[in-house]
């Protein structure tokens, strides 16, 4: 290192780097990975350079806080300690000040609220890498999709939802997403909240009915058909287990976002134990949740931290049989939010489960060791060796190698240019590193501020019961019509089914423009983000 690369002291809250002539003696490939990570901002430690089986503890790998807005990827093998590293990194987040999202889908990053246990492990891990090991927990909420689980419930409307994301949920085709479109031009017309799936399938049912069929009739009809392909791909959704995140209250996606008094950032860990069994519901929140930061935050461009860095585990579940249009989704809001000041970090067992649109937005890489035991492993492998910046090592053979604990790193450093590749031992997180247990849990949810706000689900009265009592009312009685002419059929209608055929929706010059774009009056009033959300009224 030479003179004019003296950073600062580095410590346990990720400020500064290396002491200035601690690295005399390296490796020069090492030196060289302690001057590629030798930044003077605030940066967070993950470990320290390895080379040959030996830790460097004075050449520390270190991640700019901020570039963590320019996504990452944490990947591995399972049992290489993928989750350990989202801990890492999360708590030391948190201790700087900037809000976290886990997706818990093992159950076991609860933890990360209660300070570590000591051990004869975390010591010699900690005497590896120069790490200065106290146990710590972190300020946590808790929270389940819809109350199912011990966290606080999290739900949406279905209006809020909005039609052009929910067509992606439910994977429908062009014409059945126009179609549903119209469905909710016509309740916001008609004043029929959307709160839950009961009051949007209400709507559905009616419009398909002669009395709504008659009310469509001016701005185009909804087939049969169609309507009975959306009717179907909801009770799938329902059926997941997504009819109980529709409702009220609506989350507030700014409770992700809070600092505590003592200037920490507040981990809110959402518990998906079950998603395995219904990834459909948890690619129903994600879009959703992702859809409301980016509307309701303001672009910020490069902050010095991020407002909110998420991290998504076993995020192969997300992309695993995603529609096209769900993918295109997914990579548009990682390529925008970014400006926002929101960094996503996607965590899982191989880079190939991130579609490369995606994998080509994220700066910061973690890679944990790979098996190469099949012809598809030792595929995986040279995929992934590919994308790693030219380095000194054969990757191939460390990749392969690496222990528990373990990773090549390479991130943004703070000039936005790609760090040197550096095979590294992690530091082990301060926290507890496994469940926090039932009571503690059960615990911790009530005592949160934010229970006696979204416990208790709300059924206002809504579509549903609005119809409901519509269909109740007796028919009026007509005055019998005068004496007159026959009226002759416009010719455009004759011959057309009065329920509204697919060449009859897809003619109508208001629903083409609304399936074409959210610029016009139609696609504004139901569209009003890039992901096809309603504004949230606060």
């Amino acid at each position: 290192m030479t003179t004019d690369q003296k950073p600062g002291p580095a410590g346990e809250d990720g400020s500064g780097g290396p002491v200035a002539g601690r690295d005399a003696g390296l490796p020069d490939a090492v030196r060289e990975i302690a001057a590629g990570y030798a930044f003077t901002g605030p940066a967070l430690d993950l470990g320290a350079a390895l080379l040959d089986g030996t830790a460097y503890p004075a050449a520390p790998v270190r991640i700019p806080l901020p570039v963590l807005n320019r996504h990452g990827l944490v990947a591995g093998a399972t049992g290489t300690g993928k989750t350990k590293t989202l801990q890492l990194i999360a708590e030391q987040l948190s201790a700087q000040g900037v809000p976290v999202f886990l997706a818990d889908i093992k159950g076991d990053v609860s933890g990360i609220a209660a300070p570590g246990t000591p051990g004869a492990r975390i010591t010699g891990r900690a005497a590896d890498v120069g790490q200065d090991w106290t146990p710590r927990g972190c300020p946590a909420e808790f929270y389940a999709l819809g109350g199912q689980g011990t966290g606080i419930p999290v739900r949406a409307t279905v209006t809020s939802f909005g039609p052009l994301l929910l067509a992606k949920v439910l994977d429908l085709n062009e014409t059945q997403e126009a179609s549903l479109g119209l469905v909710f031009h016509y309740a916001d017309k008609q004043g029929l909240e959307l709160y839950d799936l009961k009051d949007l399938t209400a709507v559905i049912t009616f419009l398909t009915s002669p009395e709504g069929k008659e009310e469509l009739k001016g701005i185009g009809g909804l087939s049969a058909a169609t309507a009975g392909v959306v009717l179907r791909s909801l009770t799938v959704l329902d059926n997941e287990g997504a009819g109980a995140f529709f409702g009220e209250p609506e989350f507030d996606t700014a409770d992700l976002l809070r600092v505590g008094p003592d200037g920490e950032g507040t981990v809110s860990v959402l518990e998906l134990p079950a998603v395995q069994d219904r990834p459909r519901l948890f690619s129903t929140f994600l879009m959703w949740l992702l859809a409301d930061l980016y509307q309701e935050l303001p672009e910020v461009g490069d902050l010095e931290r991020p407002k909110l860095v998420f991290f998504f585990d076993e995020a192969h579940l997300l992309f695993k049989g995603a529609s096209k249009a769900f993918l295109e989704a997914i990579t548009q809001t990682v390529r925008l939010i970014r400006s926002k000041g929101i960094g996503i970090f996607f965590v899982t067992q191989s880079p190939k489960d991130v579609p490369g649109e995606v994998l080509a937005q994220l700066g910061n890489r973690v890679q944990h060791a790979l098996r190469a035991f099949t012809p598809d492993d030792a595929k995986a492998l040279k995929a992934t060796v590919s994308t790693f910046p030219r380095s000194s090592y054969d990757l191939a053979e460390v990749l392969t190698s690496l222990g528990t604990g373990e990773a090549v790193v390479t991130v943004l450093s703070e000039t936005g240019a790609p760090t040197p590749v550096a095979a590294t031992r992690l530091r082990a997180p301060r926290s507890l590193m496994g469940p926090l247990g039932e009571p503690a849990l059960r615990a911790a949810v009530d005592a949160s501020a934010l229970g006696a706000r979204y416990r208790d689900a709300i059924d206002r009265e809504s579509a549903y019961e609005k119809l409901a009592a519509r269909a109740a009312r007796p028919e009026p009685q007509d005055a019998p019509a005068p004496a007159g002419p026959a009226r002759t059929p416009e010719p455009e209608r004759a011959g057309k089914d009065e329920g509204g055929l697919l060449g009859s929706l897809l003619a109508n010059p208001a629903l083409k423009s609304f399936a074409r774009s959210a610029g016009t009056q139609l696609g504004r009033e139901i569209s009003r983000s890039l992901f096809g959300t309603s504004r949230r009224r606060r």
